[in-house]
């Protein structure tokens, strides 16, 4: 594994503390709205995969130790292991899945693309464990139940994050082109 500069950890530090503000930002629900996704797809865009599956799992590992990173000012383990877990964990295996992608594919031009794939991989991880967190809490949910409260509310928020995140990576690159 090749070092990190100096810059890269500043960068890899920065994308950690946008995660945690577009945290803050929520709106308490079943599965509180948010902007972390906005934050992934920023964090993916603008660093790429490897620098961005660091940053993702710094922030995880931040709020497990007990630092408020997470929605609403929470951290802890608690949270990682909680009902709504999945999704946060989610969040590491759809940048993961967006750096396979975006290695398999090597085309910039398919980002949009690369950036679904993994808010589906995220809502995959969040409804599955929502299910298991239920059924291990003595009230089984049922796929359409657990796809009606965690992604249905959630897609049009979300597909506009993905888009606000396309445009705020394509002015930063082309600042930093400058």
């Amino acid at each position: 594994m090749s070092k990190l500069s100096t810059i890269d950890i500043v960068r890899v530090a920065m994308m950690c503390a946008v995660m945690a503000l577009c945290s803050w930002i929520a709106i308490p629900t079943a599965v509180p709205f948010t902007l972390q996704t906005l934050g992934v797809f920023l964090s993916f865009g603008i660093l790429g995969g490897k620098k961005s599956t660091l940053a993702i799992l710094v922030y995880v590992i931040l709020g497990a130790i007990g630092l408020p990173v997470f929605a609403s000012f929470s951290g802890g383990l608690g949270i990682l292991l909680g009902i709504n877990g999945g999704f946060i964990w989610g969040f590491v295996l759809a940048t993961l899945a967006m750096w396979l992608l975006q290695t398999l594919l090597n085309k910039s031009k398919l980002l949009p693309l690369i950036m679904l794939v993994g808010l589906l991989v995220c809502y995959t991880c969040g409804t599955a464990w929502y299910m298991i967190y239920c059924a291990s809490s003595g009230t089984a949910v049922g796929l359409t139940a657990a796809l009606t409260l965690c992604v249905l509310p959630y897609v049009i928020p979300d597909l506009l994050k993905l888009g606000l995140s396309l445009i705020i990576i394509r002015r930063i690159k082309g600042a930093s082109k400058q």
